[in-house]
């Protein structure tokens, strides 16, 4: 029974990578390699931010259940090197807008997927008991493609030379709330 919850909470998270990757006509273009490519950098771009807030923002020592609100928000702002590697992705691959950003998309929600919910379900989900928090995981993973796809579209319109000024400050307040995601949920 553990298999089958387990085959199940997978097939929950993964397929529909799959299933967007064959029906958006990524599959037409040869795109894996590039996807592949943008997973890395994905990779990269976060192990840059790992390292650059191990060394800018220790650990906040305050009183217990003070929330440092400025602390939180620095760290999250970190996550603006998000944007900067989705745009080099982006940059780095011709074509049409619309395979630039399933390319990119695809490539860093990928790498997000197998990074941090891999070992979670393999772990946890095979487990002796079944707990509804991996399955949860599995629609976390399928909301968490779609928020990529729409931040690499809106990466890719704020760069566009072509955009009408009328358009520029709503762009910029999406880019915003998709840097600022995790810290206005908590």
């Amino acid at each position: 029974m553990t298999l089958f919850h387990f085959g199940n909470c997978f097939s929950l998270a993964y397929f529909p990578y799959f299933i967007t990757y064959k029906c958006s006509g990524l599959s037409e273009y040869n795109a894996f390699w590039r996807c592949v490519q943008a997973g890395a950098t994905y990779l990269f771009v976060q192990l840059c931010k790992m390292l650059f807030l191990a060394t800018f923002f220790p650990t906040w020592e305050g009183g217990a259940g003070v929330y440092d609100f400025v602390g939180e928000f620095m760290k999250a702002t970190v996550d603006l090197a998000d944007l900067l590697g989705l745009h080099l992705v982006m940059s780095r691959n011709a074509g049409k807008g619309e395979y630039k950003i399933m390319v990119a998309a695809m490539g860093w929600a990928t790498a997000e997927l197998i990074m941090s919910r891999c070992i979670p379900l393999w772990v946890g989900a095979r487990g002796i008991e079944f707990d509804w928090k991996y399955i949860q995981m599995s629609f976390d993973s399928n909301i968490s493609l779609v928020h990529y796809i729409a931040m690499a579209a809106v990466v890719w319109m704020f760069t566009r030379y072509d955009l009408p000024k009328s358009f520029r400050l709503p762009v910029t307040i999406l880019l915003g709330l998709c840097v600022y995601k995790g810290f206005l949920m908590e």
